[in-house]
């Protein structure tokens, strides 16, 4: 064999071998790629079961845009076959012996194989989501702290958890199955498992509780800007030897330890708000959910405004979230709650004292009218057609205290809003047949019909609603920097200046463009349709219920802000003026007036700002031009004087153009 010849052969091996290689190489890229793709979904659908990530969307078009559900995942949040590894951190060392000593029991009532060779066995005793303690081990439990109450509305710490956890309000939903829902927060991804130990009376007028324990769910709840802590539910199924529903609840993370909580459970017979009612014997009525008030807010007199319009709209009943409010405001809604108001509404002309109406006539005092809107209240004089007073309609408010000791906003959002809209939801279930979840700068107006109510049976006889769980309005900015309405410079000198102080009447200009639907916007639901409350929509609905959008020519939502980025530039988007919320003038500024006449002095009140006087007409600057005459034009002139005949000019056959004067005015 040649030299030549063994070359050849030695490079096709090595061809051949570098060929081999490179497919190696591709083989083995794709495989590692793969199992990075395979890893990766694993670990989402791992993430999606455990901290309800994953959601699926459905929605189908309608008439009015009627939806199904936004999530249909609501099954998977209530299966019972997640197994919980019940280890001696939870029990605690005695426990566990039991639970070794009784494995008999645990069979009989569980039905687990338990192994009893090794303290720590290899596959340890599993409990169930939702499977309650044998009565065996119940009675070896830490018994009702004596020196506890019930609480309602109020943070409360879970011990013995590593990071926070912390629960506010406990809810009976028997909408499917009995379960007990409580409202809390605590750690987004990875939540610590509890326990729910329901105590019941064992009398009357008891003193003394018997317990049972049930393993519970952590479920949190969704758009929580993947911040440390979420607002979440504690999902405690009833079963068991104690079917029957509990007096309260506690939420344990060890099973042995002392609670350190105990909640009152609402929406049952031992609520005292609670009157036995069912979803088809609740009158037509609307609540308000208010998210916590914070910033040290204290604008009483557009507070007054707030609930006084949503009155007018057919709201009567109003639940706040103290976080951090004024004193001004605070007394305010305080007499709210206490129920002390004026019982009849005085015209707001009539709320003037005679001594200060007598000066304010007086053409030598100096006092105009405008200056009597801050007279302390008097009974009103006028009365109705049939000599009847005008009783102000009921207004009832729930203020609870907001504490949560969690930073907003880098801890949890926004003082953990999610957690009040939710405990509102619960907490209004079965009392008001409507829920309306807005801020304290929005109204939603309908443009038809004078209440919410009318809005909504309307909308039922041009539409099958059955399954309607909510309706949602699109959002409209009303934008503070847009100039004043030009109404609020004329009309009576009593009312000038209550009126030009009052947002809704002075802001009439608003964004031209509605926001989408679910972006900005605001809704009333039916709070036996929902499980999951959002800010802008609804999270979750019951099996078979969806959500109406409600059309821009029906109804929209007044908003009323700053430019949301800052500055000054949204004045410049197109814009038009909406009046709408002034078909309520008369009856606001008598309603607001008189509240405020009665409340000035008890919470004092500062008095209410002067009307801003109309702003004089802008001049307009004139630029003068003169626009001199052409050269051929006088030539023209010129050649028609020497041939005429006679030495005059002929004017009428050649006119001639004077100088012109342009005037062009500027602003």
């Amino acid at each position: 064999m040649s030299a030549r010849t063994k070359r050849m052969k030695k490079t096709s091996w090595g061809a051949r071998e570098r060929a081999g290689m490179s497919f190696l190489i591709v083989v083995a890229f794709f495989a590692v790629f793969g199992l990075i793709i395979l890893t990766e979904v694993l670990m989402i659908d791992d993430r999606g079961r455990a901290g309800s990530i994953i959601v699926r969307h459905g929605s189908s078009g309608g008439r009015f845009g009627e939806s199904v559900p936004d999530y249909d995942d609501v099954k998977d949040d209530y299966l019972d076959d997640t197994g919980i590894f019940v280890r001696e951190t939870k029990y605690g060392g005695a426990a566990v012996k039991n639970i070794l000593k009784n494995q008999k029991d645990l069979k009989n009532s569980i039905g687990i194989s338990v192994q009893t060779d090794s303290a720590e066995p290899r596959n340890p005793p599993v409990v169930p989501w939702g499977q309650m303690l044998p009565s065996k081990i119940e009675q070896t439990l830490p018994g009702f702290p004596a020196d506890m109450k019930p609480t309602d509305g109020s943070w409360e710490i879970v011990n013995g958890t590593r990071y926070k956890f912390f629960v506010f309000s406990a809810f009976y939903d028997r909408r499917d199955g009995k379960l007990v829902r409580v409202i809390g927060a605590t750690k987004t991804r990875g939540p610590e498992k509890v326990w729910c130990r329901f105590w019941y009376q064992t009398g009357v007028n008891s003193t003394k509780y018997r317990s049972a324990s049930v393993m519970a769910r952590v479920k949190i709840i969704r758009e929580n800007w993947n911040l440390k802590y979420s607002a979440c539910f504690i999902l405690c199924p009833i079963r068991g030897p104690y079917p029957e529903i509990p007096h309260a609840v506690s939420v344990v993370s060890k099973i042995r330890a002392a609670p350190g909580n105990v909640l009152m459970l609402r929406n049952t017979d031992n609520d005292p708000d609670f009157t036995n009612r069912t979803f088809s014997n609740i009158p037509n009525s609307i609540g308000v959910c208010v998210k916590p008030l914070h910033f040290n807010y204290d604008q009483a007199l557009y507070l007054l405004e707030f609930l006084e319009l949503n009155n007018l709209l057919g709201v009567s009943h109003f639940t706040f979230y103290n976080h951090t409010i004024g004193p001004k405001a605070s007394c305010v809604l305080q007499h709210y709650a206490n129920g002390d108001l004026p019982q009849h509404i005085a015209p707001y002309e009539d709320a003037v004292s005679p001594a200060r109406t007598a000066n304010s006539s007086s053409s030598s005092s100096g006092v105009s009218l405008a200056d009597t809107t801050d007279a302390p209240y008097h009974m009103p004089t006028k009365y109705n057609e049939d000599n009847t007073a005008q009783l102000k309609p009921k207004i009832t408010v729930n203020i609870l205290p907001w504490n949560l000791r969690m930073r907003s906003q880098k801890e949890i959002r926004t003082e953990g809003l999610f957690a009040s809209l939710n405990d509102c939801l619960y907490r209004s279930m079965y009392r008001y047949s409507h829920v309306a979840l807005i801020d304290l700068d929005e109204f939603i107006i309908p443009h038809h019909n004078d209440t919410l109510i009318d809005l909504i049976t309307w909308l039922s006889k041009r539409i099958n609603n059955r399954n309607t769980g909510a309706y949602s309005f699109q959002n409209a900015f009303f934008y503070l920097q847009f100039a004043d309405d030009e109404q609020m410079y004329s009309g009576p000198g009593t009312q000038l200046n209550l009126r030009s102080a009052l947002t809704t009447q002075r802001k009439t200009r608003r964004r031209s463009k509605l926001h989408p639907q679910k972006q900005r916007s605001k809704y009333i639901c039916k709070p036996e349709a929902v499980i999951e409350a959002g800010n802008h929509f609804v999270w979750e609905f019951c099996p078979g219920r969806g959500s109406l959008n409600v059309p821009a020519d029906a109804a929209i939502l007044h908003h009323y802000r700053v430019c949301e980025f800052g500055g000054d530039d949204c004045i410049k988007t197109p814009s038009v003026v909406d009046r709408t919320a002034h078909r309520y003038s008369k009856r606001l500024l008598d309603r607001v007036g008189t509240v405020y006449n009665y409340l000035k002095d008890t919470c004092s009140l500062p008095d209410v700002p002067r009307a801003p006087t109309k702003p004089p007409p802008m001049r307009r600057k004139e630029l003068k031009i003169r626009i001199p005459l052409k050269p051929e034009v006088e030539k023209r002139v010129t050649d028609a004087d020497k041939t005429h005949p006679n030495g005059v000019s002929d004017v009428s056959q050649e006119p001639v153009t004077a100088p012109v004067e342009v005037i062009l005015k500027t602003r």
